[in-house]
């Protein structure tokens, strides 16, 4: 009989102890706008693979969404609870009554650069008059930064043909040479490169201030969350910060989480470089993840002006910067 107490007894500690682990562990779903795989979102699967998350009291289970307009549909209504888009997402879609923000900046700089083949004699942005340029959607981030470089240089939309032709169309036809250049992202840049094709770059922010990935949260998550929330934006933000520190080991950490890219260290590392000096560096004055009101005030003007948004929000509605620190 006293075995058996004992072994009651032990039996509930164990229970009880199970219970409040259960409790303290608070589940994430998060939303990526394109499939999980692509090194643009190596700093979510660093963290969860080095436990980041889970230190935090969080089990993060990471879906796919149809691009940043549909992922921030998805977290506003709550079919997710957080997801990702780019800085300037809630800028058009909460002129459209989705309630969502910005809540960690992951980087600086811009996520997009214009990409032209050096055979294209393209020396200026302006030499892109009459050239065929891909991007990935027409309601995608990539087509408003090219507008925003084209317009900058004095010219249209119509000015030059422009493609919206996938992910996978974007690096297969700058290889074959049916476009000339590209509104795209460091990936795709490096995949044309080892292909044999030379390119050169031209920086959007240098002429407009675009924005990199962003991690959004719905108001209400924000509201009745924020720890959870906030422990979201502090684990990715280390990972992002372990690759600025150490690509070539964050290289062989992201190929060790996702099997797609086995033997491909050295070339994630030489992607990894690229976000490193091209995207993830803060805003001069800015710590890491924190966004600029004044930088959204200017996207959120060039959006108006050219009718992408037919209205205007609260700019302090669209991020918050409470979960960086």
């Amino acid at each position: 009989m006293l075995q058996r107490l004992k072994t009651l007894g032990l039996a509930t500690v164990l229970a009880i102890g199970a219970t409040a682990a259960s409790a303290q562990t608070e589940k994430i779903t998060y939303l990526f706008p394109a499939p999980d795989f692509l090194p643009a979102f190596s700093p979510f699967q660093i963290a969860k693979a080095k436990g980041y998350y889970k230190a935090e009291g969080l089990e993060v289970e990471f879906q796919i969404g149809k691009g940043g307009a549909d992922v921030a549909k998805q977290v506003a209504v709550g079919n997710a609870d957080m997801g990702g888009g780019i800085g300037d997402t809630p800028l058009i879609v909460r002129a459209n009554g989705l309630t969502v923000k910005g809540v960690a900046l992951l980087g600086g700089k811009s996520l997009g650069s214009i990409y032209v083949r050096k055979d294209a004699n393209v020396k200026t942005p302006a030499d892109l008059k009459g050239k065929n340029i891909g991007v990935l959607a027409f309601q995608d981030t990539t087509y408003y930064n090219l507008l925003a470089v084209l317009a900058h240089h004095k010219l249209t939309k119509d000015d030059a043909s422009i493609q919206a032709v996938g992910p996978a169309g974007v690096v297969q036809l700058m290889i074959q040479g049916s476009l000339q250049a590209i509104s795209g992202v460091p990936e795709w840049a490096a995949a044309i490169e080892a292909a044999g094709v030379p390119l050169d770059r031209h920086a959007v922010d240098a002429v407009f201030p675009a924005m990199a990935q962003a991690i959004l949260a719905s108001d209400k998550a924000i509201t009745e969350r924020p720890k959870a929330v906030g422990g979201f934006v502090r684990a990715t933000l280390k990972a992002l910060g372990d690759i600025m520190a150490d690509p070539e080991q964050a290289s062989k950490d992201y190929v060790a989480a996702v099997p797609q890219h086995a033997g491909k260290e050295k070339a994630m590392e030489a992607i990894m470089r690229r976000y490193v000096e091209l995207v993830y560096a803060p805003a001069a004055g800015f710590k890491l993840g924190q966004f600029d009101a004044a930088r959204m005030t200017a996207v959120q003007k060039f959006y108006i002006d050219s009718k992408i948004v037919e209205t205007a929000v609260p700019i302090a509605d669209t991020f918050t910067n409470q979960f960086v620190n």
